[in-house]
Parts: structure tokens; C-alpha cells; sequence
């Protein structure tokens, strides 16, 4: 391609392929959709190929559109790098932390202070997704090229640790527990809750989040030796979330993550039961682009990260 290289038509291309969506790369950008979709046409006309498949729900790339992504997003990066230190910004540094909502609100949220007293330099930019979850074990749903699209330093998952290009460290294990209300406990006018077998008189929260190795009540009533229990009551959820904001209202009794719960247990708004955890497979991992570890934000995350676990 003879002449100087269409900035603005770059630039649309990448956060339009970031975005998948024209419509939201215009609202980035501060531009109206069809001045996104006029640049990504005038870059196809002068490059010669087509870089995205319109479709009525969104754009997808074309494999000329995947070839150049990965490098053309690294000149930005690399571009913006070097702006900041024209600026003399060089000393101030952003992350960008992707993590599901679930582990977002109740794991990172109420230590996140601790982190930001220690690394004042560093801006985190939190981006909870209900996308971020390991579903299929035959397929990987992280990987660098994931990462790279969506400008994602870090990511914490929960799952298998099958992220191809990263690198990835496992930083906490958990169980599954059984959790409710201390107001439910105190009702007099429901069967009180002494050993698992009580469960049959009352409701039980169903997490149906469709990750991969979520706890299920079948499975946790057959490593209690109660293969036959059949309950009274149950209520079923889309979200971790939302099944524990029913348990902590006192709608019945929840099976979950017991670092998804602790801050909860620690304020007092749920109690463990029965003190039979069960353990999960699947684990909490801390991820990013291999190589990046070198970063002084990244490893200073991770480090920070797997240390707050520890303790």
C-alpha cells in the first residue's frame, strides 16, 4: 500500500474488532456508526480484502482480519506507551483486570484497598463479565488471542487452567459449602437445621451459572450419603450472585464456593452448615499473555494476588 497510512481508519478497525459492533466502536470513538463504517471500507478498498463478515447481530472477523489484529493492536499499544512518555506519564501505569462478577463483588471488592495503598502508581480498570466462565473442557475459553483482542492484562478464572498462549498460575483452591441466614437458623416456625438429612423440610438455592465444575446439590448429597434426599422447596438461579443474595434474605439454604462466600460469613450475613465441604477439582487462576509476567503492573498483580490468597 503506496502513501501514508490511514490512522483513523486503523484505529476504527481495531476497536471495531475489539468491540464487534460498529455501533459501539462509534460510541468509543465519539463518531456516528456510519463514519466507523465508511473508515473500515475505505481501509478494505486500499488493502484490497475484506476484514470483517456484517452480520445482522455483529461483526466477525475474516482471516485477513485475524492476521493483522494481533501486530496492528501492538502498534497502538506501543504508541500509546510512547505518548505517555512525551507526557512524562511513564511512572503512572493502568491495568486492566477482567474477572467474572461473582468473584468481582465478593472476592476482589473488599480487598482491593489493600492493593491500591500498596501499588499508588498503578490505575486498575475492573471489567466484570458473565462471558468469563470455562464451560466446555474440549475447548478453551481463554486464550493470548482472547486476551490481545480485548486489551485484557490480567485475567482471573476459575476452571480447568487450559489457557493456550498464557501463562497461568493456579493461586486458590476451594470447596463447596453449605451456607444460610442466622435469621433462618433462629425461625421457630421452620424444622431446625442440625444435620444434612433436615434439609428435606427446607428450600433449596440452586446456582445454575453454566460454568464448568460448579458445585451441584446432587453431588454434594451423594458425598454426604444422601443419594435418596429429596428436599421440599428449591429456587433456581442464572447467577452465583443472585442465589446468595437469596440465602443471605433467608429464601432457604445455598451450596457455593467458599471463597465466593466469605466475605458474607465474615460480615455475618451467612453461616456455614453441617461442616462437610466438598471439594472442588477446578481452582482460581490469575492469567496473562506469556512474557508479560515481565511487566512491572502485571507481576506486581499477580504477586499480589496469590499473597492475598495466601493469607
Amino acid at each position: 500500500m503506496a502513501g501514508p497510512l490511514p490512522f483513523n481508519a486503523l484505529h476504527a478497525f481495531v476497536v471495531a474488532a475489539r468491540q464487534g459492533s460498529f455501533s459501539k466502536a462509534a460510541e468509543e470513538l465519539h463518531v456516528t456508526p456510519a463514519a466507523v463504517s465508511q473508515q473500515i471500507r475505505l481501509l478494505e478498498d486500499l488493502l484490497g480484502v475484506q476484514l470483517f463478515h456484517r452480520l445482522h447481530r455483529g461483526l466477525t472477523l475474516t482471516d485477513a482480519g485475524k492476521a493483522g489484529l494481533a501486530k496492528m493492536q501492538d502498534g497502538f499499544d506501543a504508541l500509546h506507551n510512547a505518548v505517555d512518555q512525551i507526557r512524562g506519564d511513564d511512572n503512572k501505569q493502568e491495568l486492566t483486570i477482567w474477572t467474572s462478577p461473582s468473584f468481582a463483588s465478593k472476592w476482589l471488592m473488599p480487598r482491593m484497598h489493600r492493593f491500591r495503598e500498596a501499588h499508588p502508581q498503578i490505575d486498575l480498570r475492573i471489567s466484570g463479565s458473565g462471558s468469563l466462565i470455562d464451560s466446555d473442557t474440549t475447548a478453551p475459553s481463554l486464550s493470548a488471542e482472547i486476551l490481545k483482542a480485548n486489551n485484557i492484562d490480567v485475567a482471573i478464572r476459575f476452571g480447568s487452567g487450559n489457557y493456550p498462549g498464557c501463562d497461568v498460575d493456579r493461586f486458590m483452591e476451594v470447596d463447596a459449602i453449605t451456607l444460610c441466614s442466622p435469621a433462618l437458623l433462629k425461625r421457630k416456625d421452620v424444622h431446625p437445621l442440625k444435620e444434612p438429612k433436615d434439609l428435606e423440610h427446607h428450600t433449596l438455592l440452586h446456582d445454575e451459572s453454566p460454568y464448568e465444575g460448579r458445585p451441584q446439590w446432587k453431588t454434594w448429597f451423594e458425598s454426604a450419603g444422601l443419594e435418596t434426599l429429596t428436599c421440599r422447596h428449591n429456587l433456581y438461579f442464572n447467577s452465583v450472585l443472585l442465589a446468595l443474595s437469596a440465602a443471605v434474605e433467608g429464601q432457604g439454604v445455598v451450596l457455593t464456593l467458599d471463597k465466593l462466600s466469605q466475605h458474607d460469613i465474615e460480615q455475618g450475613h451467612l453461616v456455614p452448615l453441617f461442616e462437610l465441604p466438598m471439594e472442588v477439582e477446578h481452582g482460581y487462576h490469575v492469567v496473562s499473555l506469556e512474557g508479560a509476567q515481565s511487566g512491572a503492573g502485571v507481576a506486581a498483580f499477580k504477586q499480589w494476588i496469590m499473597d492475598e490468597a495466601s493469607a
